[in-house]
C-alpha cells in the first residue's frame, strides 16, 4: 500500500487553498496529491508528473488532475506543453514509490531475485545491468563512493569486476553475494543498501536533474507560492539546502524550515520507509 511521507507537514508547508493550482513534480502513488485536491476544490488544479508510465496508469483518481509522463527535469517545457500556468505551490518528493520496491520487478530491491534493471522510465537506456556488467572498475568505484557513500566502494568494484569476467551479473541476488563477500565487520544496515542507492541513482542521472528542476520549481510559481521538497539522503539534501540558501541570499526565496523537518516516531513506527525522510520548505518572494 502506498503511504504518502510527511503528509501533514506537507499540507502544512505548502498550505493549499480552495481554487488554487499545484504541481507534484513526482506524483507516484498520488497520496499527496489526493490530498491537496481534497483542499483546492471545486477549481483548484494538480499537475501530476511522473517519469514512469506505470505508475502513471494508476494514478487517474480525479477530474482536476493533468497527468504528464516525463521527467521533472523539465519542468518548465511540460508546464508549457499542458498550459497549466503558473503555480501556488510545488511539491518534490524525491523518494522511490513502494510500487517500485515491491511490485515493478525492475531490481530495486535487494531483497527480491529480479533483473538487474532500477530505470524509473523506460526509455532511459541505461540499466543497472549494463554498469555493473560493463563500466570500468574506477567508475564502478566512484559512483559507489559518491552516490552511496560506501566506505567499501574499492573492494565492491574490485570483486564485481572479477565476478563477471567468469558470467554477466544479471540479476539483484549475484550482486548481494559479491556485495557481502566485499563487506566486513557488522553493519547497520544490509550490506547492499548503499550499493543499490548508488546504481539507482547513476542509471537514473538523479543529482544532476534534482539541480536541473530547482530553478525551474522558482520560476513556474506565483509570487508568494510555496517549493516543498522530501529529500531521503545527505547527498540530495545537501543540493536542496544549497539552492535555497542561495536563493536566499538573492531575496528571492523565504525559508520557512530553519532545519529540515524529520517525521515524527509514530510515523516511523507505521512507515519505516520514511525513517530518513527530510522535508524542507521556501516560498517564492517576488
Amino acid at each position: 500500500m502506498h503511504i504518502p511521507v510527511l503528509q501533514k507537514e506537507v499540507l502544512r508547508y505548502l498550505d493549499p487553498q480552495p481554487n488554487q493550482n499545484f504541481i507534484d513534480g513526482t506524483i507516484g502513488g498520488g497520496g499527496h496529491s489526493a490530498a491537496i485536491l481534497e483542499r483546492i476544490a471545486p477549481q483548484g488544479k494538480i499537475l501530476g508528473i511522473d517519469w514512469d508510465s506505470e505508475i502513471l496508469k494508476a494514478a487517474k483518481f480525479k477530474n482536476n488532475l493533468v497527468l504528464a509522463c516525463d521527467n521533472f527535469s523539465n519542468l518548465a517545457e511540460i508546464v508549457k506543453k499542458t498550459k497549466f500556468g503558473k503555480a501556488d505551490g510545488v511539491l518534490l518528493d524525491l523518494g522511490m514509490s513502494s510500487w517500485h520496491l515491491a511490485d515493478s520487478g525492475r531490481g530495486f530491491s535487494f531483497q527480491k531475485k529480479e533483473a538487474l534493471d532500477m530505470r524509473y522510465g523506460l526509455e532511459n537506456q541505461l540499466t543497472a545491468e549494463k554498469i555493473v556488467n560493463y563500466w570500468s572498475k574506477l567508475e564502478l568505484e566512484r559512483i559507489l563512493r559518491e552516490y552511496g557513500e560506501e566506505r567499501f566502494a574499492g573492494e565492491i568494484a574490485e570483486n564485481i569486476v572479477a565476478a563477471r569476467k567468469a558470467k554477466p551479473i544479471i540479476d539483484t541476488f549475484q550482486l548481494v553475494e559479491i556485495i557481502k563477500k566485499s563487506v566486513r565487520g557488522r553493519q547497520k544496515i544490509h550490506p547492499a543498501t548503499r550499493t543499490f542507492q548508488a546504481l539507482r541513482i547513476a542509471v537514473n542521472d538523479e543529482l544532476n536533474n534534482l539541480e536541473k528542476v530547482l530553478p525551474q520549481a522558482l520560476q513556474v510559481l506565483r509570487r508568494r507560492g510555496r517549493l516543498v521538497i522530501i529529500s531521503f539522503h545527505s547527498l540530495e539534501d545537501r543540493i536542496v539546502k544549497k539552492f535555497l540558501e542561495e536563493k536566499k541570499q538573492e531575496n528571492l526565496l523565504e525559508i520557512l524550515t530553519r532545519k529540515p523537518i524529520s517525521p515524527s516516531p509514530q510515523e516511523i513506527k507505521m512507515n519505516r520507509r520514511a525513517r530518513s525522510a527530510k522535508l524542507r520548505a521556501a516560498q517564492k518572494t517576488i
